[in-house]
């Protein structure tokens, strides 16, 4: 990851290239919407290091999802790996951080003819349904500790699974921020990554509790 210098310079030569941007997210702000450019996601990506990042990560919008693209190696077989992704309801409490997402049009493609492990050969053959990719990661000996639930084309992620995040003062911090503000969804326009947030979601009452118990 770029350190927080690199990450400033960068911003400030995209804001003066842009500065459409700065009306846009003061609009989005009195709607209560976070709009992250995918530019920025793009520049992200590239700065991705390590022996199993990904690596030339392609990013573009498909609303009100994303399509990402990117070299892996799965399985020790280099694969072109791509998919389409859409954020169909997000739930953020003190008791989970929860993301259900569809995965459409997932292709995996072998970069090395080659290759003869088994999972190249599975996808030479067609043999792997890629319209289920929910299905596939059911058949993973060990799948993360977020992935909560995997079925079909639908995955549902918890980050709150996140041994880091499984601590006191996260889910303090969570009881206290949610019911003043929380996450309501995520959606994609042509060159933006969208969040919208919702203001005090279980109304005023609660919020005001949730500051009391916090304090």
């Amino acid at each position: 990851m770029p350190d927080k210098k690199e990450i400033l310079s960068a911003a400030g030569g995209y804001l003066k290239q842009h500065p459409d941007e700065i009306v846009r997210a003061l609009r989005n702000a009195a709607g209560l919407r976070i709009g992250v450019p995918l530019e920025a996601l793009r520049w992200l990506a590239s700065r991705a290091k390590g022996k199993r990042a990904p690596k030339d990560i392609e990013i573009e919008a498909v609303p009100p999802g994303v399509r990402a693209s990117a070299t892996v190696n799965a399985m020790g077989t280099p694969v072109r790996a791509a998919a389409t992704i859409f954020v169909e309801r997000v739930s953020l409490n003190a008791e989970e951080l929860r993301f259900e997402i569809r995965v459409r049009d997932l292709s995996l493609k072998v970069l090395d003819e080659t290759n003869d492990g088994p999972l190249a050969g599975l996808l030479k053959s067609g043999a792997l349904d890629l319209s289920k990719p929910g299905d596939l990661v059911g058949f993973m000996p060990k799948r993360p500790a977020v992935l909560v639930e995997a079925q079909g084309d639908r995955l549902v992620i918890d980050l709150k699974k996140l041994p880091k995040l499984q601590n006191g003062k996260t889910e303090r911090l969570l009881a206290l921020i949610t019911p003043i503000v929380t996450v309501l969804g995520i959606s994609t326009d042509p060159g933006h990554l969208d969040v919208s947030l919702a203001a005090f979601p279980e109304g005023v009452a609660e919020a005001i509790n949730a500051v009391r118990r916090a304090l």
